[in-house]
This record gives structure tokens, sequence and C-alpha cells, in this order.
């Protein structure tokens, strides 16, 4: 009577030990599905992390590599002034060198054409009195009272008073009270520059005689030599005469050589 039953019960009881290895195997399935997409994100986000690293390494990388190049170009635009500093130095006082000797040439130069004696100057007016010159020629080199001086070749400056064996006293045409006839250029007019000092001179005019600033005053000759150069005009309505200002073209505490002219 139980022989039924118990069959019945054996085949339940496989049933379930198929179906447990079922459900068991699924369970294995899945779950190694689920580990293998785990395992793939997984993947995914640490390969993009690992790039974002890298990108940002390299970018770290680049920046550093740019102030290190930076502060080694500043360092050598530095050095680079501190030469060129250097170098401009020495090329002034070349300049300067070169410049004296040019214009040593060029005044023998004249010398030799104009028949002009080369002198140097030994005293200038803030060491001598008033407006006068001690020079470097005299008797030797043939110079003679009466002669003009003049400066750069062709700027006259003075005529030589005192002659000593190998010196010579000048006296400038800008000195105080120092008269020397000279001439309106482009107009033909002769008139009188006195002297002022320091290089300055006036000129006495009709009141209708009209001068404009910049007007060249020229020595009377073949060759118009510029004694001065008018400045400024001083007139006033009770006065039939007015007055022009003067200045000489070259300053004379700027020369170191002047030119007697034979």
């Amino acid at each position: 009577m139980n022989y039924p039953l118990n069959k019945k019960a054996k085949k339940n009881n496989l049933l379930k030990i198929v179906f447990g290895i079922f459900i068991l195997v699924a369970l294995i399935y899945f779950r190694l599905e689920i580990f293998d997409g785990l395992s793939y994100a997984a993947h995914g986000i640490f390969r993009s992390v690992f790039i974002f690293g890298n990108n940002v390494g390299e970018k770290l990388s680049n920046t550093s590599s740019f102030f290190f190049s930076k502060k080694n170009l500043m360092q050598e635009n530095e050095n680079l002034k501190f030469q060129l500093d250097h170098i401009s130095t020495r090329t002034l006082n070349y300049n300067s060198i070169l410049d004296e000797n040019n214009k040593l040439k060029e005044i023998l130069g004249r010398a030799e054409t104009n028949q002009m004696v080369l002198a140097g100057i030994l005293s200038k007016p803030n060491q001598s009195p008033y407006d006068t010159l001690i020079i470097d020629a005299g008797e030797k080199e043939g110079v003679m009272a009466g002669q003009k001086i003049f400066a750069l070749g062709n700027i006259p400056i003075g005529r030589v008073v005192d002659v000593f064996p190998s010196s010579s006293k000048v006296i400038l045409f800008s000195n105080p009270g120092e008269k020397t006839d000279v001439v309106i250029s482009g107009r033909d007019i002769f008139m009188q520059a006195i002297g002022r000092g320091g290089g300055n001179f006036e000129m006495i005019l009709p009141r209708d005689l009209v001068l404009e600033k910049g007007a060249e005053i020229v020595l009377p000759g073949v060759t118009p030599y510029v004694l001065g150069i008018v400045q400024s005009i001083l007139s006033d309505p009770r006065d039939p005469y007015q007055k022009a200002l003067l200045t000489s073209p070259v300053n004379i505490q700027e020369i170191k050589f002047v030119q007697v002219e034979k």
C-alpha cells in the first residue's frame, strides 16, 4: 500500500534536485554575466580616469616647461641687455673720438684749401678777460695782427690783436662795444653790428626797415661769411629806431680749434 507513495516521493525529490541544479546553473551563469558587465564598466571608468590623469599630467608638464622656458628667456634677455649696454658705452667713446678725428681732418682740409692756419684754443672767454681767446699759433706760424679768426672753417668769430712767437691774442666780434661792418643778407643793406658779449650782437635799424627773425647778417666781401642770425626785434612807437638782437651761429665754449685766415 505504501509502495506507490514512496515512488511518488522519490520522483518529487528527483524533480527538486533537477530544479535545484537548474537554478544553481542559472545563478552561476547570470553571476558571471553580471561580473563581466561590472568588469567592463570598471574598465571603462578606470580607462577614462587614466586618460584624464595622463592629460592633466601632460598639461602640467607643458606648463612647467613653459615657465621654465620663460625664465630662461628672461635671463637671456637680461644678459643681452647687459652686453648691449656695454657695447653702447664703448661705441659712444669710439664715436666721440671718431667725430673729433673727422672734424680735425675736415678743418685741416679747409685749412689747405682756404690758406688758413689751424690753431688750438689755449684759453676761452670764461678763462680770459672779456670776449677774448688765446690760441697756440703766433709769429712762427705766420700769424699777424688784424687777421680774421674762424670757427669750423667758415664762421667768423674775431680778429687777432696781439701776436707772440708761439701764441696770439684774439678779440671776438661779440666783445662788448666791438663794432663790425656787416651786410643784411639778400638786402645788400650795409649796417654795423655791435658786440654785447657771449656771442651776442645788436644792430640799430631805421623804424621802417622790416627785418624778420632768422635773417642772416654777413661780413661784406666776395664770400658772405655769416656773423650772426637775427633772434628778435625790439621797438618802441615813440622811438624812430628799432633794435635787432643777433646771436653767433657757433657756441665758442663748444669748440677746441680755430682757423686763422692768412
